[in-house]
C-alpha cells in the first residue's frame, strides 16, 4: 500500500511536490496500489515521479502527460485509457502493467522493461523504444507509426493487426513475433542490415514486401536462411591497466568480423556511463571479462560480471567468458560468484606479451568459443 504521508503530499498538486522531492532526493516515494483515475484537480498532476513505486496503481483513464517517470517502478499497474503523451519512462519497470489503449505518443521508453505488458490498442506514435524489453507483451492494434525499435528484446510479442508506417527496425530479432503479416503498413518502414542477419532470414516475405524492402533485398533475405550463420556481438570489460592486452585482443576481434566494443572501468562514471554500461550488458550477446587482478578489484568490472551472470540465469545460455593474464582470479580473488565465474572454461593468456604462438594458440580458442553455438555450460575449468 502506498505511503500516507507520500500520497497526501501528491494531492497537494504541482508544486508541492516538487518541493517535497527537492528536500528529500534520496526518498523513493511509495505510490504503490494508489487509485489516480481520471482528472486530478484542475489540471494533470506535473512533476517528478522519477524512481517512485507505483506497482498494482490504479491509473485507469487518469491524465498524466509530460511527467518525469524515469526508473518508475509499475508493475501491475492498470494504466488502460491512460493519457501518458510525452512521459519519460527510460528505464522503468512496467512489466505485467496493462496499457491498453494507453496515449504513449512520443513517450519516452528506452531501457524500460514492459515484458508481459498488454499493449493492445495502445498509441506509441514517434516513442523511442531503444533497447526495451517488449518479451511476450501484447502489441496487438496498435499505433506503432514511427517508433523506434532499436536493439529493442522483441520474443514472443504479439502484433496482431499492429499499424506501422515509419517504424525501424535496427539490430533486432523479428523471427519470434507473432502474427507479423497481420500488421497493417501505411507506409515503408526501415529494416536494418543487421535485423535481417539476427532474424536469420526467416521473415514473411509478405511482411518484407509490404515494409517497402526492395526485391532484391528479400532475395538477399533468403540466402540468410538457405547459408545461415553464426552473428553475435561481444563487450569487453578490462582494467585500463590493461589496456595494451585489451587493445590486442580488440583488433584481433575485430579483425575476425566479430562486432566487438569495450569500455575501461576507469571512464567517467556518472549516470549517463553507468546507462551506457547497462546498456551494453543488456544488448550486447557475450561479455569477455579480463579476470586480472587489476580488474577484480574494480567495482565496475565485478557489476558487468554481476549482470551478467544474471542475465545466463534468466536466459539460460552463456553469455559471460573469463579471461585471464595473471594467477589472481584462482589463487586470491575472494568473492561472492567466484564459484560461479570459475565454473567456466577461462581462457588462458598468461604470458601473452612473451611469445606470438602462445598468444595466437589463447585467442583462437577464445575465438572459437565465442563463435559456438552451444548453450551448454562448460564441463571443466581451464586452469
Amino acid at each position: 500500500m502506498a505511503n500516507s504521508e507520500h500520497l497526501t503530499i501528491l494531492m497537494q498538486g504541482g508544486k508541492a511536490w516538487t518541493e517535497w522531492r527537492q528536500r528529500h532526493p534520496s526518498t523513493r516515494p511509495d505510490l504503490s496500489g494508489i487509485k489516480l483515475m481520471g482528472r486530478v484537480g484542475d489540471e494533470p498532476p506535473k512533476g517528478d515521479l522519477s524512481s517512485a513505486d507505483l506497482s498494482e496503481a490504479n491509473l485507469m483513464g487518469a491524465t498524466l502527460w509530460n511527467l518525469n517517470m524515469h526508473s518508475a517502478r509499475l508493475r501491475g499497474a492498470d494504466a488502460r485509457n491512460a493519457d501518458l503523451r510525452s512521459s519519460n519512462f527510460r528505464g522503468a519497470d512496467l512489466s505485467g502493467a496493462n496499457l491498453r489503449n494507453a496515449a504513449l505518443n512520443g513517450a519516452e521508453l528506452e531501457r524500460a522493461n514492459l515484458r508481459n505488458a498488454n499493449l493492445s490498442g495502445a498509441r506509441l506514435y514517434q516513442v523511442d523504444c531503444t533497447q526495451a524489453d517488449f518479451t511476450d507483451a501484447v502489441l496487438s492494434s496498435s499505433d506503432l507509426r514511427g517508433v523506434v525499435f532499436n536493439s529493442t528484446i522483441l520474443e514472443g510479442v504479439d502484433l496482431t493487426s499492429a499499424t506501422l508506417g515509419g517504424t525501424v527496425f535496427a539490430d533486432v530479432d523479428l523471427k519470434g513475433i507473432k502474427n507479423l503479416t497481420t500488421c497493417q503498413h501505411v507506409a515503408p518502414s526501415t529494416i536494418g542490415i543487421d535485423t535481417l542477419y539476427r532474424s536469420g532470414g526467416k521473415l514473411p516475405e509478405v511482411f518484407l514486401r509490404k515494409a517497402g524492402i526492395p526485391e532484391t533485398m528479400i532475395a538477399y533475405a533468403r540466402s540468410l536462411t538457405e547459408h545461415p550463420f553464426n552473428f553475435y556481438s561481444c563487450f569487453i570489460s578490462y582494467s585500463a591497466k590493461d589496456n595494451l592486452f585489451c587493445e590486442r585482443v580488440y583488433a584481433d576481434l575485430l579483425a575476425s568480423n566479430v562486432r566487438v566494443w569495450r569500455f575501461p572501468e576507469n571512464a567517467t562514471w556518472g549516470e549517463s556511463m553507468w546507462e551506457e554500461i547497462d546498456q551494453g550488458i543488456k544488448s550486447y550477446d557475450k561479455l569477455v571479462v579480463v579476470c586480472s587482478e587489476n580488474a577484480l578489484h574494480s567495482v565496475p568490472v565485478l557489476r558487468e560480471i554481476e549482470r551478467a551472470l544474471q542475465r545466463e540465469e534468466r536466459e539460460g545460455r552463456n553469455i559471460l567468458f573469463p579471461v585471464r593474464i595473471d594467477d589472481y582470479i584462482f589463487e586470491k580473488w575472494e568473492h561472492a560468484r567466484k564459484s560461479d565465474v570459475v565454473a567456466k572454461v577461462i581462457g588462458d593468456f598468461r604470458g601473452w606479451d612473451r611469445g606470438a604462438v602462445k598468444y595466437r594458440e589463447s585467442f583462437e580458442r577464445l575465438l572459437k568459443t565465442l563463435q559456438s553455438a552451444t548453450t551448454e555450460k562448460p564441463p571443466e575449468v581451464g586452469r
